[in-house]
């Protein structure tokens, strides 16, 4: 801690070595300003130009570029060193000065350069409360001794800390406090102060950081927790298997369905006068005959109306266009080399092709052999028209998503919490009041975590953000990363203040109320990343990390989080293709696409179209092989293929963790991040 009161500031420096990223990441979601250490030859290496992307992408707050040890080269090393960092400086930091800092006299306006910078605001800490823990004390419960309350001292920061709120410790989970205390200020702005013999006006004292713990302080109870007004813990939803389930109805509800049959069952006749009732049962009507060989033929004439009436619209609208091919049993990629054993290079390998393939043929499967397409593709659906079908956003919902939470309007509940914060006064600890935050059920972990030397963080949560829901994140791909990473695998999130493990899906950004799921994270493309989350309220960033087999955490997209809606439709297609075996002026019998009789006759409603362009139907199928004929608006070509769209919805898997391994460290190279930690005004 340094204490400057000529300056009218103090600050607290703390350092993170760039190999341990998310160390680095998350001292900058709650720091002032980042002081850039350079190599006064390099300035940095790779290792520090991979951090600074992850710190670009997470939002950069204020920082200081500063140069130590250029003044021990020669002169004229020095004039070429600057000239050097200058141009390197220039691509990621344009229009920044660099500061010297070698002497005394540069320090002293290294700091003078910090109090009077003006400080950069990130959105998603401006409206929380957050707090960097300077001392933390353990008191285990009595009951276990592996659980027990937390005390975190240090400044407030962002907003006024309300101990009815949540607290979430990044890295480690949401808690409840239970009060908070109000020592006094260890480190106050006007000490006796130490002052040089040239220079009166960088007076400032240095303190250390043990003073916090040894300190006789009088403690004053700030607040203590409302349990009529705190928020809950629930995350979850406890779903009733019971909700939903048909009741046995009522006696009115049975004679009013009694009464209504009865009325349905009258038939109006006309009959001669006179006639009564039970003569009026026995006059036939005017065609003569009803029964169940009419009523049935009736049917069939219906259907075959309704099936021609639907093969003769044509939808306007164009599909989107897909160059696919089907790839025969008989053709062999032969990617692997033989002299690779290793089963870690073979996967990889198998998904480099599954990648290559999936750009070249979109979405296209091979039809099944040995299942029956109809049980195989039994889930999937064909559409008119991708883009204006209708589709229920509450049909045949998981059973994950009666865990989770849904707002009725996520934008105005986002507006209003907003609103509340800007002009409702909360009652508190206000920003830079020295506290001590009594943090209830906290795992004895954290602290062995704290004592080690990592930064424990405290982020005062929002309404609702503790609750489970789907987030949607859009991201692109970090050009540095070239591995191919599928849908549904593992990856590690940093979203806004938070950190966890997810299984996500992948799908087209788009603002149709459809949207194409995508089996890979492609690069030529920005994303929607969706995935079971707890509930985040925008603008947040979101950076997604790999972990390979080394145990190292690879950068591989970065975006921001766009929405909290589980009604957003993932879309999955699949795409069957078939050969023209005989063409005639527009007909034409298709083979390969399906491979039983049934099978044509169970997907003969879903329209067809070819790689050029042409639409057809199956208008019926041909002997027990699978062959089928097909009507179409043009004459196809010998070389076309014939292609039908299949549809299914999919949900995101619930595989999230709060918890994130430790990386393994990256190779460490000049670069430093410090920051001030508190203010003064």
């Amino acid at each position: 801690m340094l204490l400057c009161p000529y300056l009218k500031h103090r600050w607290f420096f703390t350092s993170a070595s760039p190999g341990d990223l998310h160390t680095v990441l998350d001292l900058a979601k709650v720091t002032d300003t980042i002081l850039f250490l350079l190599d006064p030859l390099e300035g940095w290496d790779s290792t520090g130009d991979y951090c600074l992307s992850c710190l670009f992408a997470q939002g950069l707050p204020t920082y200081t570029l500063a140069i130590h040890g250029i003044s021990g080269l020669p002169m004229k090393k020095q004039i070429d060193a600057r000239k050097k960092l200058s141009k390197v400086v220039e691509k990621r930091f344009p229009d920044e000065k660099l500061l010297l800092l070698d002497t005394q006299q540069e320090a002293g306006m290294l700091l003078r350069h910090l109090a009077n910078q003006k400080q950069r605001h990130l959105a998603f800490r401006d409206r929380r409360a957050y707090l960097f823990a300077h001392a933390a004390d353990f008191v285990p419960n009595e009951e276990n001794n592996l659980v027990g309350t937390l005390k975190i001292s240090g400044y407030v920061r962002g907003q006024t800390l309300n101990v009815n709120n949540l607290l979430h410790l990044i890295g480690h989970g949401d808690f409840q406090m239970k009060q908070i205390d109000a020592p006094m200020d260890p480190f106050p702005l006007n000490p006796r102060v130490i002052k040089s013999q040239k220079d009166s006006g960088t007076a400032m004292e240095i303190c250390a950081m043990d003073a916090v713990a040894h300190m006789e302080e009088d403690l004053k109870v700030l607040m203590k927790a409302d349990p009529d007004r705190q928020e809950s813990l629930q995350a979850e939803v406890i779903p009733d298997p019971m909700d939903g389930e048909q009741t046995w109805p009522t006696e009115e509800e049975l004679n009013e369905a009694n009464d209504f049959l009865k009325e349905s069952s009258k038939v109006v006749k006309k009959v001669p006068k006179g006639t009564s009732s039970y003569q009026a049962e026995w006059i036939l009507d005017e065609d003569g005959e009803s029964g169940g060989e009419g009523d049935e033929y009736d049917d069939i004439e219906h259907g075959e109306f309704m099936e021609e009436e639907s093969q003769d619209e044509s939808s306007e609208e164009e599909e989107e266009e897909c160059e696919t091919m089907t790839i025969g049993e008989s053709v062999r990629d032969d990617l692997y080399d033989e002299k690779v054993d290793e089963e870690a290079e073979e996967k990889m390998l198998e998904k480099y092709k599954q990648e290559r393939l999936e750009e070249m043929f979109p979405d296209e499967v091979d039809t099944p052999r040995d299942v029956a397409a109809r049980i195989r593709f039994q889930k999937y659906r064909g559409l008119k028209s991708f883009r204006t079908s209708p589709w229920d956003p509450k049909e045949n919902l998981p059973q994950d998503y009666a865990r989770i939470f849904q707002f009725q309007n996520f934008t105005n509940t986002r507006k209003r919490i907003f609103k509340e914060i800007e002009e409702k006064e909360v009652e508190g600890a206000e920003v830079g009041w020295y506290v001590t935050l009594h943090v209830s059920e906290v795992p004895l972990s954290v602290v062995e975590y704290f004592k080690r030397g990592a930064p424990l963080i405290a982020i005062s949560l929002l309404p609702h953000e503790q609750k489970m829901s789907v987030l949607n994140m859009v991201v692109s791909r970090h050009p540095g990363n070239t591995e191919p990473v599928k849908a549904k695998e593992e990856l590690i999130f940093h979203c806004g203040f938070r950190r966890f493990r997810a299984s996500p899906l992948f799908s087209q950004h788009t603002a149709a109320d459809k949207h194409k799921f995508q089996r890979f994270l492609t690069a030529d493309m920005a994303l929607v990343v969706t995935v079971y989350a707890p509930i985040t309220f925008p603008p947040a960033s979101v950076l997604l990390f790999k972990q390979n087999s080394k145990g190292m955490h690879s950068l591989i997209a970065t975006g921001h989080l766009l929405s909290v809606d589980p009604d957003r439709m993932v879309i999955k297609r699949v795409v069957l293709s078939g050969h023209p075996f005989k063409i005639f002026t527009k007909m034409a019998v298709v083979r390969y696409m399906f491979f039983s009789r049934e099978d044509v006759l169970w997907f003969q409603p879903v329209e067809l179209r070819t790689k050029w362009g042409r639409r057809g139907h199956i208008k019926e199928p041909i002997g027990t092989h699978g062959h089928m004929k097909c009507n179409f608006d043009g004459k196809l070509k010998s070389q076309d293929t014939v292609l039908m769209n299949l549809y299914k919805r999919v949900f995101p898997k619930w595989t999230y963790d709060p918890h994130v391994p430790e990386p393994v460290p990256w190779v460490k190279s000049e670069i430093s991040s410090t920051g001030p930690e508190v203010d003064m005004e």
